[in-house]
């Protein structure tokens, strides 16, 4: 993995001293509480209902096992012994003290990590596959851009202020893993009918209050011109993008309302004026690629003791069937670590958790662990011949949950328990939700299916574009809940479609109840998935079960 230059170091080191003496005046009563806002938003802090909420960066989803370790121990000194991973890689502390904040910073620093950028109206962090590098289906690494990407995006000066926040992800294999459509500029690694190795860009997708699907402004782009025309993308975005309504400031608005052609026009005619001044040498390209050099993988690592071990151990071999992907090298696997226990938050880990992982990250995957667009985590390179031992220590950690992109792997923010934002409870709901599912998928075999669920229209956990997607709406002071069917954030992305009216909140796990009879009834065999039934038959068979009787 990438590790920071002394440049690099002092960047975040002076930032956190910068941070310090800001925190400090604002606590002394020097700066007002919308001063500070700017300031503490540039750093990752937010304020919500019960504390700050402080949002660290993990770039591209990607951790070394020292970091993780540092994660834990700020999670037990300046949290409740707890983080939660978001839709976008990154970790979130829920209960930091304001004066404690610059301190925390301190620390994650001496591990190249940082809040720089993660809030505000800024370039966020790019975010990846999480199995970029290994997966069988990709065309070229990702990580090399993504970094190459995050170097041109920390403290921009022309982007520090932008209209709205501004995200971007990189996908290099055929399956989107990373959600690339749903971005304001998505990246994917392609072939040309030459053959050679490009980009195709992407522009104006995003979820929130109107989800948008991105839409290509560049078929192929050069490698060397990457740079030079994200730049040309948001240079026609800060000029031209609202600043009179938040709610219409972001890039898809813009597009939407401009039009493709025209939008396209205008970042062609930037980027013509400029594509010479930032050219990506051949040589920055191989040098960032040495930086994400693969393993030392054991060329006699093809044992495959663990088939028989599956054949004796039901419990194992469900955990291989759902939490062990294919391996680009023979005799690896890579590993999913389910962030959705039954009794557990979504995203949620404890710093115990945490430091076993980091433990388990040397032990068996070269010391590197990834967060995923799911809120999951990695493993990425483990031995078959391990794979029963893991699974024994992932089982008592309770990380072994075999459920990774099936009902109980649900997307979920934290909703009205923590977010000053929320109109509903998220949580809780969840819990309820999965305990009710848990029975159904065991009779039934439900398989894929994706459910996302946001306490409010910010929809942090893209219920926009969840197979069956929920959306937590205030009605006078009670929690209810709008569903959607048939979005997805895949290679076909498709924004769900409504339901029917919002549901109450004490019937909203009976509607997802009902939802799945109606899949089970209607699929044409167990090899048809919950989408794929959703095209066939439309809506009106899920809505007629669903308030039958309301």
């Amino acid at each position: 993995m990438y590790q920071y230059t002394d440049d690099d170091q002092t960047l975040i080191e002076e930032r956190v001293a910068q941070f310090r003496g800001q925190t400090q005046r604002f606590l002394n009563g020097e700066l007002g509480p919308d001063e500070f806002r700017t300031l503490r938003l540039m750093n990752g802090l937010y304020v919500q209902t019960h504390a700050p909420m402080l949002r660290v960066a993990v770039p591209y989803g990607l951790m070394a096992s020292r970091q993780v370790r540092k994660l834990a121990a700020v999670a037990r000194k300046y949290d409740k012994g707890y983080a939660h991973f978001t839709t976008r890689q990154n970790i979130q502390y829920n209960w930091p003290e304001l004066s404690q904040v610059p301190d925390l910073l301190a620390e994650l620093a001496t591990v190249q990590m940082h809040a720089i950028q993660t809030s505000g109206n800024c370039l966020r962090n790019t975010t990846s596959d999480h199995l970029a590098g290994v997966c069988v289906d990709e065309i070229e690494d990702p990580r090399p851009y993504c970094e190459i990407i995050r170097q041109w995006t920390t403290l921009h000066p022309e982007f520090a202020y932008l209209p709205r926040k501004f995200k971007i992800a990189v996908s290099g294999s055929e399956q989107d893993r990373a959600a690339v459509q749903l971005h304001d500029i998505g990246v994917y690694l392609v072939k040309n009918d030459a053959g050679e190795v490009g980009f195709r860009v992407l522009a104006g997708g995003g979820l929130g209050r109107t989800p948008i699907i991105g839409q290509t402004i560049r078929p192929f782009l050069e490698k060397k011109h990457l740079l030079s025309y994200l730049e040309a993308i948001l240079r026609v975005y800060n000029l031209l993008g609202r600043r009179d309504n938040k709610y219409k400031a972001r890039i898809k608005i813009l597009l939407k309302e401009t039009g493709l052609e025209k939008f396209t026009a205008l970042v062609e005619k930037e980027w013509l004026r400029t594509r010479d001044e930032m050219i990506v040498s051949d040589e920055r390209i191989e040098a960032m690629k040495a930086q994400f050099v693969a393993p030392a993988y054991d060329s006699n690592a093809s044992d495959n003791s663990y088939q028989q071990q599956a054949a004796e151990n039901a419990n194992f071999a469900k955990w291989l069937k759902y939490n062990t992907v294919d391996h680009k090298v023979a005799g690896y696997r890579a590993v999913f670590l389910s962030l959705k226990a039954p009794d557990s938050p979504p995203g949620d880990i404890t710093a115990d958790q945490l430091d076993a992982v980091a433990d388990l990250a040397d032990q068996y995957s070269f010391g590197e662990i990834r967060s995923s667009h799911r809120q999951n985590l990695v493993l990425a390179d483990v031995k078959q011949s391990d794979l029963f031992a893991l699974w024994q220590k992932l089982d008592a950690l309770k990380l072994a949950t075999a459920n990774i992109g099936t009902a109980t792997d649900m997307i979920c923010c934290p909703g009205l328990d923590f977010c000053s934002l929320a109109n509903a409870s998220s949580i809780s709901v969840a819990k309820e939700i999965n305990e009710a599912l848990d029975d159904i998928d065991y009779l039934h075999d439900i398989g894929d299916l994706k459910i996302n669920m946001s306490g409010c229209m910010n929809g942090c956990a893209h219920q926009s574009v969840g197979h069956i997607g929920i959306l937590g709406v205030d009605k006078k002071g009670e929690e209810w809940y709008q569903i959607t069917l048939g979005g997805s954030s895949e290679n076909e992305a498709a924004i769900g479609e409504r339901l029917g009216p919002a549901v109450a909140k004490n019937r909203i796990t009976s509607a997802v109840t009902d939802i799945l009879e109606v899949y089970v009834e209607q699929r044409q065999d167990q090899q048809e998935t919950f989408l794929q039934t959703v095209q066939r038959i439309g809506l009106e068979p899920f809505k007629g079960k669903v308030y039958a009787n309301h």
